[in-house]
């Protein structure tokens, strides 16, 4: 996971889209008159974290993005195609987009009015939507990967780009209804020149030669995808296929020159795959693989891996080391395909069920097989019980492990405090119990978001017993509750003065899971 901030490239490089968006200038086709009313949607999905994110006029139910890259100039142009549904009578709607050099906009193949005001592209169709009415909009724009932005979902490499979306960076490469919230398919087609390859989410659906030597490829997603976990990435790769688990194909994008020496962390996903769906069920994917970056700089993305759906975007580097070393934190990313990407946070408070997860199964897979964690400890009792000595102090410097805001959404409280949560309720209604919970929830909200509050009611539902009680003054007490099993355990008074040791960011950067 990630979050940052990146200035990479002069502003007069954003193709004048940063003049656009400071003078908040307009561009126009020929505006027709509202002849049937309704009213402009809610620009907000109603977030706590980022209640900026989204409008509230319609669900979006795919997304077809089609890119080409141009190896000289470095530019993208693109078009988006959105299939939506008002979900009310509109005059006007909005999708989020930065840093998109926007052409031309159609709804229902009529060019419209639009605006780009801040985040936000406002559209005006020419005839107002009736609600539950279907539309069409096609967005024409061209993107600078390098652009300089307030925050970015591109990264720059020497052959190409890759994405990294999380948390509300997908509009900076795609207009979009921009939160878990409104997930949609997508299929896409990247059009590449000669010695380049463009890979996205799901699967390859199709190749096509056009002239001058450039490519297209096809890939689509049989299960919807939240923005957040969107990812298209070109560049010099070897596509490196194997088989998984019970059928599941496996495939890694992989830079070329670097295809051999990665090869040992490659080929310890499907022992991976296998050990994670005894205890969660089967993969619940088309396929799944690795995508180690072509670059080696240090701040090229602000993370070690990003969970982007069917394809885990990683520093080449963190894999070149040995299995005891990144083979806990490859279960995390891999952990994510089940809580984050097959159910994900209906709002960014809820990151926690995210994040928790990841390292809850990614810490037992390490202690399984003996290997020592970043603080030397060995056993999950021993690192919960150093956890919990710091519960008082997290929560008053990064707040409940379920009541984040932007600044400390990535703090460690949503990662190993998550875990302290989870070993918790374990430790009151037993492994039996506590795995029936975890599938429950998987297949209740499959394909679909889930709420902290949602986890809380099966958690009560399976168990047997109302465990609101319990949860909520794990998730959102500021003071850590006695831990089940272990009435010897002690929490360490807080220092008020205390710089925040479990937040590792500098910046927007974060690198807080205690599987690394």
């Amino acid at each position: 996971m990630r979050y940052r901030s990146r200035v990479t490239a002069p502003v007069a490089a954003l193709i004048g889209t940063a003049a656009a968006l400071t003078t908040g200038s307009a561009a126009y086709a020929a505006p027709s008159p509202l002849k049937d009313g309704g009213t402009p949607g809610a620009e907000t999905l109603g977030d706590s974290v980022f209640p900026g994110l989204g409008n509230d006029g319609y669900r979006v139910s795919s997304y077809h993005l089609d890119f080409a890259y141009d190896q000289t100039s470095k530019l993208v142009e693109a078009v988006a195609t959105i299939q939506l549904t008002a979900t009310q009578a509109l005059s006007r709607f909005s999708l989020d987009a930065l840093g998109l050099d926007i052409r031309t906009v159609r709804v229902n193949g009529r060019n419209v009015a639009f605006r780009q005001s801040g985040e936000k592209l406002r559209i005006t169709p020419a005839t107002a939507l009736a609600a539950q009415a279907q539309a069409s909009v096609s967005v024409g724009y061209t993107v600078d990967p390098r652009g300089t932005l307030a925050h970015t979902s591109w990264v720059a490499t020497p052959d190409g780009f890759a994405l990294c979306p999380q948390p509300n960076s997908a509009h900076t490469a795609f207009p979009c209804n921009d939160h878990p919230l409104d997930k949609a398919d997508f299929t896409f087609c990247i059009t590449v020149p000669a010695g380049l390859r463009g890979v996205a989410n799901g699967v390859l659906t199709g190749t096509k030669s056009l002239s001058g030597g450039r490519t297209a490829y096809s890939y689509a997603s049989r299960s919807p995808i939240a923005t957040e976990l969107v990812q298209i990435t070109v560049g010099d790769y070897v596509i490196k296929d194997r088989q998984g688990p019970n059928g599941l194909p496996l495939r890694d994008v992989v830079p070329t020159a670097r295809a051999a020496a990665l090869e040992p962390a490659l080929a310890l996903t499907p022992n991976l795959v296998q050990w994670i769906e005894a205890r969660l069920g089967a993969f619940p994917f088309e396929t799944y693989g690795l995508l180690p970056c072509n670059s080696d700089a240090a701040n090229a993305f602000d993370f070690t891996g990003l969970e982007t759906q069917t394809l885990t975007l990683y520093k080449p580097n963190f894999l070149l080391q040995a299995e005891k070393n990144i083979g806990s934190h490859m279960m995390h990313e891999l952990v994510h395909s089940w809580f984050g990407n097959l159910v994900s946070p209906a709002n960014w408070a809820d990151l926690w069920l995210n994040e928790g997860h990841a390292d809850f199964y990614g810490l037992l897979y390490r202690y399984e097989r003996g290997w020592t964690d970043s603080l030397g400890l060995t056993t999950m009792e021993a690192r919960m019980k150093d956890t919990y000595a710091r519960g008082d102090q997290w929560r008053h410097d990064s707040g409940p492990v379920a009541a984040p805001n932007e600044a400390n959404l990535f703090d460690s409280q949503r990662y190993l405090g998550g875990v302290l949560v989870l070993y918790a309720l374990r430790q009151a209604v037993g492994e039996d119990v506590f795995t029936r919970i975890e599938q429950t929830f998987l297949a209740r909200y499959r394909n679909s978001t889930a709420t902290t509050e949602n986890y809380i009611a099966v958690a009560s539902e399976v168990s047997g017993q109302d465990q609101s009680g319990f949860l909520k003054d794990w998730l959102y007490g500021t003071k850590t509750p006695r831990m089940p099993g272990h009435p010897d355990w002690t929490v360490t008074p807080v220092q008020s003065a205390l710089a925040s040791p479990h937040s590792r960011r500098g910046g927007h950067y974060h690198e807080n899971s205690a599987t690394l």
